[in-house]
């Protein structure tokens, strides 16, 4: 390999995919988002990128585990028991595969993301 094949999101000219959450899984707002998938591995289950959410509230199931550094905005992240944990600039956290509850933007956000799909 070589140096070629480094990733560097600042100079990366990844598309952006534009998409909502499935409706039924939408408690309040209209919350649009779009990510920039900037890297997948050969076998498809590492990958990281830029994600870019509206206001709104959703449910979440997560079957990958995720690290995440919020850069701007400020969600509130919940778990099943109604446990919150409010999310803003600076934030860097794990979110463990098997993770359920409610993703919700206050203002409008912005993640680094890299995500890690075990085998099923």
């Amino acid at each position: 390999m070589s140096i070629e094949t480094i990733v560097d999101f600042a100079l990366a000219t990844t598309p952006a995919d534009h998409y909502r959450p499935a409706a039924e899984k939408v408690l309040k707002g209209d919350p649009e988002q779009k990510v920039y998938h900037h890297y997948a591995s050969p076998c498809a289950q590492f990958g990281a990128g830029v994600w870019e959410g509206e206001v709104g509230q959703w449910t979440v199931n997560y079957t990958e585990h995720e690290y995440c550094e919020i850069v701007q905005g400020v969600s509130v992240l919940r778990d099943l028991e109604g446990n919150a944990r409010t999310l803003r600039a600076g934030d860097r956290f794990v979110i463990p595969a098997g993770f359920r509850g409610t993703w919700e933007v206050l203002e409008p956000c912005r993640k680094i993301y890299v995500v890690f799909e075990p085998k099923a």
